[in-house]
């Protein structure tokens, strides 16, 4: 009877719905940010925190984003992200050159946190780094310039004399002088990133030695508001800058982090993340120059456009002689006739091309 019972019992057991135990819940992935200036209307900074808005909208519910913003490089930027790393953030992004030796530290104590070191060029196996071609665009902006400018002689508000800089200015003047030879390019070294006065000053400044188109590689808005002021031509960079400049821009560099930020967060959610070195321009869509504004005629836009599609293509390279030897502006030969820089030689670049009225400065952030 019993042995009956029980076959009855397993047998009515076979039939009952079988009920399924519920999905263990998943923490959202949280990436931190970390910002060396204050988020504002346009620049860097702005265009950084896009990119971390892109994620959030790319993968919601998938990640949790948080930022620190106006964080100085050195003892300040390895507080905050050793910070962010006991928090439990598994993926951070530090996005300042003078962050790079801060992450490293911290990335030693943290091996199972993902660190991304934007503009940095040391990486270990959870650090790894990723920058923009941003000379690409600088080159685009100087052939515009070459087509604007009145007076021949263009001014250049630059933070430090680091590689990426050097690089900007080169390709910017190159850009120009393709179209205008005689071109000049003034520059004014700040030794800071964000100072909104310091900028607008050195700006004031080169306005007053006959330049009428400029260019910055600073954190702030405060080079074009100054052109804006003066009736001058200026070229945005990082963010559209028509808001605060709108008669002023000439043209906008613009740089766009969403889709590598979002590619790196799947990468930490699906477990494929690995450390490597992304030089991305724009053919990868992380650069792009446009946004005229409205003294800019429309041959000049075809014209830029066209260029643009050919540094994308890779037709056009911006550190290469074609017709001629290169120079700095010491005399000695920088790229011999039918040469191309290599990536290595571009991203260790420390001299300042032929037309470029100044010096390197040798302090660094």
């Amino acid at each position: 009877m019993y042995k009956n019972l029980a076959a009855a019992l397993a047998a009515a057991c076979f039939f009952l719905p079988a009920f399924s135990q519920p999905a263990p819940k998943v923490d959202p992935l949280k990436i931190g940010f970390v910002y060396v200036t204050p988020v504002t209307d346009a620049g860097w900074t702005r265009q950084h925190d896009e990119g971390r808005k892109a994620v959030e909208a790319a993968l919601p519910g998938k990640v949790k984003t948080t930022f620190v913003e106006n964080v100085a490089e050195g003892a300040d930027a390895e507080r905050v992200i050793r910070d962010l790393a006991q928090q439990g953030n598994k993926l951070i992004f530090t996005t300042s050159f003078g962050y790079m030796e801060p992450t490293m530290k911290v990335a030693r104590d943290f091996p199972d946190v993902k660190f991304e070191s934007i503009t940095g060029y040391k990486t270990a196996p959870n650090v790894a780094i990723a920058n923009a071609r941003y000379y690409e665009g600088r080159y685009l902006a100087g052939v515009a310039a070459g087509r604007m400018t009145k007076t021949h002689v263009a001014g250049y508000v630059a933070g430090f004399p680091i590689p990426e800089v050097l690089q900007g200015i080169n390709a910017f003047t190159l850009g120009m002088r393709s179209v205008d030879p005689k071109a000049q390019v003034k520059v004014v070294w700040l030794d800071e990133w964000f100072n909104p006065p310091k900028e607008r000053d050195a700006a004031m400044t080169l306005f007053n030695q006959d330049v009428d188109v400029i260019a910055f590689h600073t954190g702030s808005t405060a080079v074009m508001t100054a052109a804006q002021e003066r009736g001058k031509l200026a070229i945005a960079y990082h963010s559209d800058m028509r808001k605060v400049a709108p008669d002023a821009q000439l043209v906008a560099v613009t740089h766009h982090w969403g889709d590598y930020y979002t590619q790196r967060a799947k990468a930490v959610l699906d477990g494929t993340w690995k450390s490597g070195n992304t030089w991305g321009g724009v053919k990868e869509g992380m650069i792009r120059v446009g946004d005229f504004g409205p003294k800019v005629p429309k041959p000049v836009q075809d014209e830029v456009g066209a260029r643009q599609k050919d540094i994308a293509s890779g037709k056009l390279k911006p550190f290469q002689a074609v017709a001629a030897d290169v120079r700095d502006n010491e005399g000695h030969v920088v790229i011999a006739k039918g040469q191309s820089l290599a990536d290595e030689q571009i991203l260790n670049m420390n001299w300042l091309v032929e037309g470029v009225q100044g010096r390197v400065a040798r302090k660094t952030p």
